[in-house]
């Protein structure tokens, strides 16, 4: 029986790939159907693109900081009221100007606290830039600046960020002198601006472009040519910290039986399995971030810039107490964010037979949609099975790198679907037309089809991905784009 050749193969697959997007020039693409299926067949030995630059826009409350984001978007996206504080948690936003895409980041007002404002405005800047490249401040111009911008720009320009100051309110010329005034906060020119109705916007773009880098060099996880970016999340108290300075050999993080100890972020370069790794221990997370209040709501939002920084997040669970839906919760935003996933089961010199028993009914009830994440049964304080930490990163880190080439997986789809086809609703049986990965990091997959694709059949089709290219211990996102024939 003849083998079949490696590159002869590749190349047949190339061309019936090629064949499928041939036929798409019969259905309806807007000009970002386009921009994915290039990005999907460019180069697979080219490094992936970096990641969209970061810019936050900051302020006092009700200066219009909403209302700016929303006039930049071009639509109404983020939520606008008459009243101060509407916006609280970190909101982020995909935005263009000329050509040049980013991220675009609506954050809470600083609200002026008489008990503490030095401690409650640095809380919030430091949040509020941690993950910025530049800073976009807005200030009512009608208002003035007031103590509260003042100290905000103390804080800024601590920060290193290039901050473009906008001068809001200025609806015609009589507001002019309004901005010129705003000179006196020292951030160079103050640029007049109408968020309600669009005026001087697009000189403020053009002011924002000129400081933004190409790609970001906060806003996304580390390169792979440094030391990998892990964070340790979990409920309080399960044992983050005492993982840390088990790893570290050392007391670098504070450990204590009463649950919340560590309130930010610690950082520690470690050595792995002969390799260096960035391990960040975060505060534990008690509740979902909007209902927190005080420090721990700043712990929370600190903890969540941590996961946005990492690339794998491993998950601390309790192994001697019954998995909450608080451990779920947290599983879950670290799919949200697109990181890698490992479950670490602390605490196993704890769990006997019949808490075993237990525990393996748990995760096939509670943890099942994440059965692709690697498990880790280890004890912090006994130091059972760390050294499986490494094999299990490396598998989430490899994943999540993980590319196929469009030949490929249009061979491999081309086979399931005739297997198994979409089933028939309404008369109607949707086809997958053509598909491609245009970005990892993580794997993202956009499938074109003839119709509405249901969302059962999704999740078939990336559990036979995973089956097929691996991809364990990665999310994989997957979008499906209808797309209508053209009308002869």
């Amino acid at each position: 029986m003849n083998e079949t050749d490696p590159a002869e193969e590749t190349a047949t697959q190339a061309q019936h790939a090629a064949a499928l997007r041939s036929g798409l020039a019969d259905y309806e693409l807007a000009e970002e159907d386009w921009s994915v299926l290039e990005a999907g067949e460019s180069s697979f030995e080219s490094q992936p693109p970096g990641p969209r630059p970061v810019l936050a826009v900051v302020g006092r409350p009700n200066v219009g900081k909403s209302t700016l984001v929303n006039r930049i978007l071009g639509r109404r996206a983020a939520v606008v009221q008459d009243v101060p504080g509407i916006t609280r948690d970190r909101v982020s936003y995909d935005a263009e100007w000329s050509g040049v895409s980013f991220t675009l980041v609506d954050t809470g007002g600083w609200e002026h606290d008489a008990r503490g404002l030095a401690a409650r405005v640095a809380d919030q800047a430091e949040i509020a830039v941690e993950l910025a490249d530049a800073v976009l401040f807005v200030v009512d111009a009608t208002t003035g600046a007031t103590a509260t911008d003042e100290g905000v720009v103390r804080l800024l320009r601590r920060s290193g960020r290039p901050v473009i100051l906008a001068a809001n309110k200025v609806d015609g010329p009589m507001g002019e002198a309004d901005a010129a005034a705003l000179w006196s906060l020292g951030l160079d020119t103050p640029y007049p601006v109408s968020a309600l109705h669009g005026r001087g916007i697009g000189e403020l773009l053009d002011a924002v472009l000129e400081v933004l880098p190409e790609t970001s060099g906060v806003g996304g996880a580390e390169r792979e040519d440094g030391p990998r970016r892990i964070a340790l999340l979990g409920r309080p108290n399960v044992g983050k910290s005492s993982l840390l300075n088990v790893l570290v050999g050392t007391d670098r993080a504070i450990v204590d039986d009463v649950a919340g100890t560590t309130r930010d972020p610690v950082d520690e370069l470690i050595e792995l399995g002969e390799r260096a790794w960035w391990f960040v221990d975060t505060a534990g997370i008690r509740r979902r971030t909007h209902q927190a209040s005080g420090a721990e709501y700043y712990s929370s939002l600190r903890t969540q810039t941590a996961l946005e920084k990492s690339e794998v997040a491993v998950v601390l669970i309790d192994a001697s107490e019954t998995i909450s839906e608080q451990d779920v919760r947290i599983i879950q935003s670290v799919i949200d964010a697109g990181r890698g996933l490992v479950l670490a089961l602390n605490k196993w010199d704890l769990v006997d037979e019949e808490r075993r028993y237990y525990l393996e009914r748990e995760i096939e009830r509670d943890l099942d949609h994440v059965a692709w994440a690697p498990r880790v049964n280890l004890s912090a304080r006994t130091k059972r099975h760390l050294e499986k930490l490494v094999p299990a990163l490396d598998t989430c880190l490899y994943s999540w790198d993980l590319r196929v080439p469009t030949g490929k997986l249009n061979s491999f789809l081309s086979e399931l679907v005739a297997e198994h086809p979409h089933p028939v609703r309404g008369g109607k049986q949707p086809r997958i037309l053509f598909a491609t990965q245009p970005t990892t990091r993580p794997p993202r997959f956009v499938f074109f089809a003839s119709g509405f694709v249901e969302a059962g059949y999704r999740r078939f089709l990336e559990r036979r991905i995973r089956e097929q290219f691996g991809f364990m211990g990665s999310p994989i996102e997957i979008s499906v784009r209808v797309r209508e024939r053209k009308r002869r």
